[in-house]
């Protein structure tokens, strides 16, 4: 009986250490892609002893691989880019709600979900660049001007199927109506100086080259050309001028880079842990540092080349509000014959 007591012990005691070293990690389905996040989940390792496991994808993998998992899931916790990303994740049920005064207290509440599902950590502003040899400052106001006819053959943009043109519309829908942003949709598609191609950077070289004179990206873009160990890449970038759209009204269009923990992470209180770090002051500053994105958290300010863009009034809206209208934003789109 002392032995098979013995026995039963020792089993007890393995079982207790198993489930430890299983509930010391948290498994993370990511879009983000930069060193920034290695370094931070490196850090969190080293701060608590949970081991951050990654699996990076493009957003709509990440959010089908966790549709078709369903509960077997082994995700704990979803990190994506674009508030259309983390709308359609909620909306299909693949997100919880958590309660922390931590993130509620780091981050602004129009940057997080009011029902708790996601939260924002990386605020990406969309703006215009423009070529000041083709057009001046002065004929640049807010994103519905650039609709006006005075405009024709000197807009260069990505596809309407981009997320975050999907959410630039989306955004207008929310602020101005369907009739509005069809009309916008329409001129803007009548000023295009040739059919949307590429991505941000690609937009950005057109202007530099005098393909376009004006086209809307996101600052980060800006950011990593103007640091890049490509001189032509740094040449590109300073030759063009950048503009805040809208600062006599909602103030310029925000997105973001945000996570949620998963409806059935296995490691939840791991997950919250991890969330709640990111949302951090240190955390926000190597974010806003190593990736040229502004923080989220009111206590960091912007530093180096986004610091240098200065300073800009920010459209405030909910971002629930704006992924509200991401399915609408590609109907209008299509209709506006928007490639």
């Amino acid at each position: 009986m002392k032995i098979v007591s013995t026995i039963l012990k020792g089993a007890l005691a393995v079982g207790i250490v198993t489930s430890s070293l299983l509930a010391s990690e948290v498994n993370v389905y990511s879009h983000r892609h930069y060193d920034s996040d290695k370094v931070l989940f490196k850090q969190f390792e080293e701060k608590t002893g949970i081991k951050v496991n990654v699996v990076t994808a493009k957003a709509e993998e990440l959010v089908s691989k966790l549709s078709l998992e369903g509960a077997n899931t082994p995700a704990d916790m979803l990190i994506t880019a674009d508030i259309g990303n983390l709308y359609e994740a909620k909306e299909k049920g693949l997100l919880q709600a958590i309660t922390s005064k931590t993130l509620e207290n780091n981050i602004p509440t129009h940057l997080r979900d009011g029902e708790k599902e996601w939260f924002g950590l990386t605020k990406r502003a969309r703006v215009f660049v423009y070529n000041p040899a083709l057009i001046s400052e002065s004929e640049l106001s807010d994103y519905l001007a650039l609709a006006n006819p005075k405009l024709k053959g000197k807009i260069v943009a990505r596809t309407s199927s981009n997320a975050y043109n999907k959410s630039l519309l989306a955004s207008i829908i929310a602020h101005h109506g369907e009739d509005k942003a069809l009309n916008f949709a329409k001129g803007l598609v009548e000023n295009f100086a040739s059919d949307p191609k590429g991505n941000d950077r690609d937009q950005i070289a057109k202007v530099a080259s005098g393909d376009g004179a004006v086209a809307f990206v996101n600052t980060y873009y800006l950011g990593i050309m103007l640091n890049s160990k490509s001189q032509r890449d740094v040449e590109t970038a300073k030759s063009v001028k950048i503009f805040f759209p809208d600062q006599k009204g909602n103030g310029t269009h925000i997105n973001i880079s945000g996570a949620g923990v998963t409806k059935y992470a296995k490691n939840k209180d791991n997950a919250v842990k991890l969330l709640e770090f990111l949302s951090d002051i240190e955390a926000q500053k190597l974010f806003a540092e190593g990736n040229y994105e502004y923080p989220v958290n009111k206590g960091v300010k912007a530093s180096g080349t986004v610091a240098e863009f200065g300073e800009f009034k920010e459209d405030s809206i909910s971002l629930n509000e704006v992924g509200k209208y991401n399915k609408k934003a590609v109907e209008i789109a299509t209709k506006a014959n928007w490639k």
